[in-house]
């Protein structure tokens, strides 16, 4: 489900972005009450993701544009495949189109992009999760394409959950310090994670019973012994250098979390367009 006060705020910024003091050119050559109707097509292949998104920016723009959608979130589309029709003021439809298609075309990529590494692991029992490594301002509906994309998502903010990295862990003096600490500042219903890099610090963060332990940028035969000793006291996540060429062998490790930051900060856009 999508909350679309969450949206709205996302979408009413964006449009004052695209249109500080309106659409000089719209206005200027398209008549007032000229009608189009427009066509929204995939150009390439992938997993559609954030289509209420693109119909709330017509909502907003103008009421009067009806969509009329073929497809759903998380629909497979192929090349040249028509995804929705739009009817109603040219205005309307010319000053929303941009925004709409932005987000549309970027939630897609990052769907498409989920899907493919979520189906490359179907035979593990791992879930591929994103991280915070999101566009700013544009989190929730970045995760929220992850999730159609056949993904979970990790933590939405600093405030939802603890995870204790190698900063924190140099700061603090030390795992055990770190998470003895924040174990008697938060409530009993809160997680903690321990970011490690080392056998010695999964030992440790075993030691202190973290929640999650995070087997960060290690190779494969060192996650392999990490979650052997570990041996399901806690959940493990990998993460770090996730391909889609090395993913099935992290799989093959083990562990019950793979986490990509690339679903977010890398992704490429889904090639869609809007015609007349």
């Amino acid at each position: 489900m999508i909350d679309f006060m969450k949206v709205d705020e996302i979408l009413y910024a964006a449009l004052d972005e695209d249109m500080p003091f309106g659409d000089i050119t719209t206005e200027y050559t398209v008549p007032a009450d000229r009608i189009s109707e427009g066509r929204l097509i995939a150009k390439e292949s992938g997993v559609i993701a954030g289509l209420p998104v693109f119909s709330r920016v017509f909502e907003l723009v103008d009421p009067d544009v009806e969509i009329t959608m073929l497809k759903a979130d998380g629909d497979v589309v192929e090349k040249g495949e028509l995804i929705a029709t739009l009817k109603g003021p040219s205005r309307a439809i010319l000053k929303g189109e941009r925004v709409g298609l932005n987000l549309v075309q970027r939630m897609s990529g990052t769907a498409s992009m989920t899907r493919r590494f979520v189906d490359l692991v179907k035979d593990y029992n791992v879930k591929i999760a994103d991280t915070r490594k999101t566009t700013p301002g544009l989190r929730y509906l970045e995760k929220y394409a992850v999730r159609v994309g056949g993904g979970s998502n990790h933590r939405f903010s600093l405030s939802d959950g603890v995870l204790i990295k190698d900063n924190h862990i140099a700061a603090a003096g030390g795992i055990t310090a770190a998470v003895t600490s924040v174990r008697a500042n938060i409530p009993h219903t809160v997680k903690i994670e321990v970011e490690t890099e080392t056998l010695d610090m999964v030992k440790e963060a075993v030691a202190v019973k973290a929640d999650i332990i995070m087997l960060d940028n290690m190779n494969n035969e060192m996650m392999t012994e990490a979650v052997k000793y570990i041996d399901g006291r806690a959940l493990t996540e990998a993460s770090g250098d996730m391909t889609e060429e090395r993913i099935v062998s992290v799989a093959a490790t083990g562990v019950d979390i793979i986490s990509i930051g690339k679903l977010t900060h890398s992704v490429k856009s889904l090639d869609i367009s809007l015609k007349f």
